[in-house]
């Protein structure tokens, strides 16, 4: 299995997987500084090094065997760019999407955000490794270096844009090309009217008029999408993955579905206003960690407290509990990091609890907890809180 498919690479090509930069970025669309992604690590095991990408690559046909019929979770891959060319925290090369695609397609299951969905909401099983592709932006060399990777492989993917800058900005598809690519079955939803930071308000702005203008936002870009393309998905992948309270429960009323740029599986315990999606293009395109991230099962959390996102510089926020069925996981391996730093966990009777003695700092952040399963030992349960902490003005750092 695994060798039929190191043998379409050379050895090179693996080896370049695994010098990819992996420096610290203050990107557009990344996690600001998020050190908080954690290498698989337990108490009683090593960090995975960036070093082994063949021999992770090999592992993984364990991983592969250990993945039922069925599935009651999958995975969101989330790219922006597929270029050399553009900012590398956000971007993939085509050689680097060509090597997803093709794990993808030798071991996986992608199916359509469609499909996800639906089988959300009826809570039906997925597929074996179920995996589904999505883009943020619209950028054109995504038509261009992206497309051709994925219609190869007969896969259907998803494409969250602004209206407002497709047939405006050279580097967006324009409409005759996203009508081109709806036409040839790639899905387009809402990512905002023009990529506004959510969370940010308008000097002196009332919370009413803030959830308002977001409202009126949302909805603008959505009737774009229905005149140009004929369909109104209600999908909404929030810009830098910001979002609070209020703007879930905004969504949630407006029958939205929405997506966040955290980590983890999505399940049927999922939040269905910020599903999580695993970012792929950066230091995070190394196909030795991302084979840990698609073969990942959504941790069954069933509450959060305090369950809040918004943070102030300087902010300790303490314990957090975690409460989840624990019927597949063993809490003497459960690990949570933050800033790069292991969390200390304590036992509760409804889960876990960790405590975050840390000072919050300007941007975008997140706690990551993992978990080997008990039945699929190859197999990790990922849970991820973002965090997003404005800087002193109030306004979000991009």
């Amino acid at each position: 299995m695994i060798n039929a498919f190191l043998s379409k690479y050379k050895t090179s090509q693996l080896a370049a997987i695994s010098t990819l930069v992996v420096g610290l970025s203050f990107s557009t669309h990344a996690y600001q500084v998020d050190m908080s992604e954690p290498l698989i690590q337990t108490p009683s095991e090593p960090a995975v090094s960036a070093a082994a990408t063949t021999r992770n690559i090999v592992s993984a046909t364990k991983v592969v065997l250990d993945v039922p019929s069925n599935d009651r979770s999958f995975v969101i891959l989330q790219y922006h760019h597929v270029s050399t060319e553009t900012p590398r925290s956000t971007s993939v090369s085509p050689q680097e999407l060509e090597q997803h695609m093709a794990y993808l397609a030798e071991y996986h299951t992608v199916i359509s955000l469609e499909t996800a969905v639906n089988g959300l909401t009826s809570k039906t099983p997925f597929p074996k490794g179920a995996v589904v592709i999505t883009f943020d932006d619209g950028y054109k060399n995504i038509l261009d270096n992206g497309h051709p990777i994925l219609t190869k492989y007969g896969f259907e993917y998803t494409i969250f844009i602004n209206p407002a800058q497709i047939d405006t900005l050279s580097s967006h598809l324009s409409w005759e090309e996203v009508k081109k690519m709806s036409n040839e079955g790639v899905t387009f939803a809402n990512h905002t009217q023009d990529h506004l930071h959510l969370l940010d308000r308008y000097p002196k702005e009332s919370k009413a008029d803030w959830l308002a203008r977001i409202e009126q936002n949302i909805n603008a870009a959505e009737e774009s999408l229905s005149q140009q393309l004929g369909y109104s998905k209600k999908w909404l992948a929030y810009p830098y993955g910001e979002f609070d309270v209020n703007i879930k429960a905004l969504l949630k009323e407006m029958g939205y579905i929405g997506f966040g740029q955290h980590s983890g599986g999505v399940g049927e315990l999922s939040d269905m206003q910020s599903l999580p999606r695993y970012p792929a293009a950066g230091r995070f395109a190394n196909l030795d960690t991302l084979l840990t991230k698609i073969n990942s099962l959504a941790m069954p959390v069933t509450e959060v407290i305090p369950h809040r996102y918004v943070m102030a510089i300087g902010e300790v926020i303490g314990e957090v509990k975690i409460n989840v069925l624990l019927d597949d996981i063993s809490f003497n391996r459960i690990a949570c990091y933050f800033g790069g730093d292991p969390l200390p966990i304590t036992k509760t009777e409804k889960g876990f609890s960790i405590n975050i003695d840390s000072p919050f700092y300007a941007g975008r952040t997140r706690v990551n907890c993992t978990a080997p399963s008990v039945q699929q030992s190859s197999r990790f349960y990922w849970y991820s809180i973002p965090f997003f902490t404005p800087q002193e003005d109030g306004t979000y750092l991009n």
